[in-house]
């Protein structure tokens, strides 16, 4: 793509966050960024963070029937799509045996078949551009087990297989597909999950051979380099951002 045209990216949950971190970082590299979320006043203070580069858009995903609309409309708006950051999903932290089949679903709408949906609709815009750059958000519980997380586990290993299979079908269209997989990152919700448990930080720490936690920053990063030409001639790729977490004794 000719460097004059300005890229049009859309962030799910870019409005806190890895979601936030990304915007902002897409934001500094000139790229119009629609950020979707459920929350109008944290994408009102992203805006107001951010710029006018920012276009809040509030939609809850997991209302699956109304994402080709949604799609639909943002490409008639800006007359383009050239990345999708598929960031936005929910966690739920409980023991197997208590997890009901409504929450392992309810898990499942919003990181998979939420991803699934949009990913799908905005393909089809981006086929017809016969150029494209779609970023899954993967996580640790994809690389190994982690106790009380059964639906998250189970979601994000399906988003590692839809990179996969997504990337062989679309890369010949011009279109990659590859995952970015954080490690531990401080955000308001893992600080809040770490620093109550002395414990699990103790392990988090103590298997991260980097021995810190992430920045959000680092995340966007990698999202970014997968997103622009730097990364060309990658696709179907996961990369790990952990600090040596996944590999880690």
């Amino acid at each position: 793509m000719s460097q004059n045209i300005q890229k049009v990216a859309i962030v799910t949950g870019g409005g806190s966050g890895l979601g936030l971190a990304t915007s902002e970082k897409f934001v500094k590299e000139g790229i119009k960024t629609i950020i979707i979320g459920r929350d109008p006043q944290k994408l009102a203070d992203a805006k107001a963070a951010l710029g006018e580069l920012i276009h809040p858009i509030v939609y809850d995903l997991s209302i699956l029937n109304g994402i080709p609309d949604l799609v639909t409309s943002i490409q008639q708006k800006f007359g383009r799509i050239d990345i999708l950051v598929n960031n936005a999903g929910i966690n739920m932290k409980k023991e197997l045996i208590d997890v009901s089949d409504e929450d392992f679903l309810q898990v499942i709408n919003t990181n998979v078949l939420a991803v699934f949906a949009i990913s799908r609709e905005v393909s089809k815009v981006m086929i017809t551009q016969q150029s494209g750059a779609i970023v899954m958000i993967s996580s640790m519980a994809a690389k190994y087990g982690i106790p009380k997380v059964i639906a998250y586990t189970a979601a994000k290993s399906a988003i590692e297989g839809m990179t996969k299979a997504m990337a062989v079908e679309l890369s010949p269209q011009g279109i990659r597909v590859n995952c970015v997989a954080p490690g531990f990152i401080v955000t308001e919700m893992s600080s809040k999950a770490l620093n109550n448990d002395p414990e699990r930080k103790n392990k988090v720490l103590g298997r991260t051979p980097m021995g810190f936690l992430g920045e959000t920053m680092d995340v966007a990063e990698a999202a970014y380099y997968f997103a622009s030409d730097a990364s060309k001639y990658v696709t179907g790729a996961s990369l790990a951002v952990d600090g040596g977490n996944s590999i880690g004794f």
